[in-house]
């Protein structure tokens, strides 16, 4: 017979075994709003995905056409690969005609949406330019960062020589703003 702490410990692992499923909240919606310049990108996107599912599903008839599936490494391939291809088509499917292109930028020092920043840092003083875009058309290797990102959020509405602070978890890092453009 269980006595009432082993029935408590028992209790207590199923309701943990039960909190360490895949099951994730859904992500936070991201920002509508693009460039144009990056409205292109993702409708050029969408049309060589088309292209390029036609050829993988070729292929894959063709792999099926082999014989036995189960043992067959290219059917398996193409399979997947025809699965993350609709998986982005049905995403930017969804996700473009709610876009909102800004084509207008503000005639302010203030940043904004499409501003390059650039940006000085306080401890030694090195300079870096970004530029405040979509959430699609986010690239870290071309300095293009989100407008949900925790620096563009702690950039927005800021003027020439302001300080911008950002906290992350391990540390404090405070800039200053010495230039703002819209090209």
């Amino acid at each position: 017979m269980l006595n009432d702490l082993n029935f408590r410990a028992l209790e207590l692992r199923f309701w943990q075994t039960l909190d360490m499923g895949r099951w994730r909240p859904p992500a936070e919606r991201s920002s509508p709003y693009i460039t144009p310049a990056g409205f292109a990108v993702l409708e050029q996107e969408l049309k060589e995905l088309w292209l390029r599912r036609r050829d993988v599903v070729k292929a894959l008839a063709a792999a099926a056409a082999e014989g036995d599936r189960s043992e067959n490494a290219e059917y398996h391939y193409r399979k997947k690969e025809l699965g993350g291809i609709d998986r982005r088509i049905r995403y930017l499917q969804k996700r473009i005609p709610d876009l909102n292109i800004v084509r207008e930028s503000p005639k302010t020092g203030q940043v904004f949406f499409g501003a390059w920043v650039t940006l000085e840092d306080e401890t030694d003083g090195s300079e870096i330019q970004y530029r405040i875009v979509g959430a699609d058309e986010a690239d870290a290797k071309n300095k293009l960062i989100s407008m949900d990102s925790p620096m563009a959020k702690a950039m927005l509405k800021k003027h020439l020589d302001d300080e911008v602070k950002l906290i992350t978890k391990d540390k404090k890092s405070v800039f200053y703003i010495t230039g703002i453009s819209y090209e």
